[in-house]
């Protein structure tokens, strides 16, 4: 078991759900982030003072899955951000230890399902 997590520029979020949903992955947690990497900052004048903005917006994705699917969902997560300019994302795939679904007690693979 993994969890994916990426992150994409907010405009891009829905190509990468239709990506992932095209794969036949449904199963996601989606939260705003800020954050800055090579994309760098920039200067704004806010009512006369300027402003260094160095945290842009980006979208926080998240997708626990089964092992079998690590290679297509980060495939899909790919197709659906990459513009091939700087700021694309980035993707980070963690272990999981165990998984426990709360409704009906599943562990491990059976709980994260598909």
């Amino acid at each position: 078991m993994k969890l994916i997590v990426a992150y994409i520029q907010p405009q891009r979020l829905n190509a990468v759900k239709q990506a992932l949903y095209s794969k036949e992955i449904s199963r996601m947690s989606i939260t705003n982030a800020l954050g800055c990497g090579q994309q760098g900052g920039f200067h704004e004048n806010y009512r006369g003072v300027d402003v260094e903005v160095n945290l842009r917006k980006k979208v926080r994705i998240e997708v626990a899955i089964n092992d079998s699917y690590v290679d297509k969902t980060v495939e899909a997560i790919i197709e659906g951000a990459r513009t091939g300019k700087i700021g694309d994302g980035k993707i980070f795939i963690y272990p999981i230890e165990e998984c426990i679904r709360i409704r009906t007690g599943e562990k491990g693979e059976d709980a994260i399902g598909g």
